[in-house]
């Protein structure tokens, strides 16, 4: 079991930056692919970006390329989103995720275990 705790979300000017923070609970972190979603009011909950158990491969949304990195401190047993050039539509619910089978994927299903989101509103 573990367990995820999202934090670092606020409200920020379009062009900002924050970065997001997701603790994990457990010893066997450094096991698990981590993944970001968001979902904003009214559409589905849409993949952002996934890294590998150790870090060494990483995945992103065309959406986010370029202005979003994903890491991991597997010490620390935390992930990280850091967001760069944010625009209004990265306003979202922002969750991280853990995937036992180690892949890494897009596909929310595949995620075991979630936090219970961080906000990040983007004004314009």
């Amino acid at each position: 079991q573990v367990q995820l705790v999202e934090s670092g979300g606020g409200l920020v000017q379009a062009g900002g930056s924050l970065r997001l923070s997701c603790a994990a609970s457990g010893r066997t972190f450094s096991s698990y692919a981590m993944g970001w979603f968001r979902q904003a009011p009214g559409k589905e909950r849409e993949f952002v970006a996934a890294i590998s158990k150790s870090g060494g491969s990483t995945l992103y949304a065309d959406s986010v390329k370029g202005r979003f990195t994903i890491s991991r401190d597997n010490a620390k047993n935390t992930v990280y989103l850091q967001m760069n050039s944010l625009k209004p539509e990265d306003t979202a619910l922002y969750y991280c995720a853990a995937d036992r089978t180690m892949v890494v994927t897009t596909i929310p299903q595949s995620y075991d275990y979630w936090g219970q989101g961080t906000q990040v509103t983007v004004s314009s």
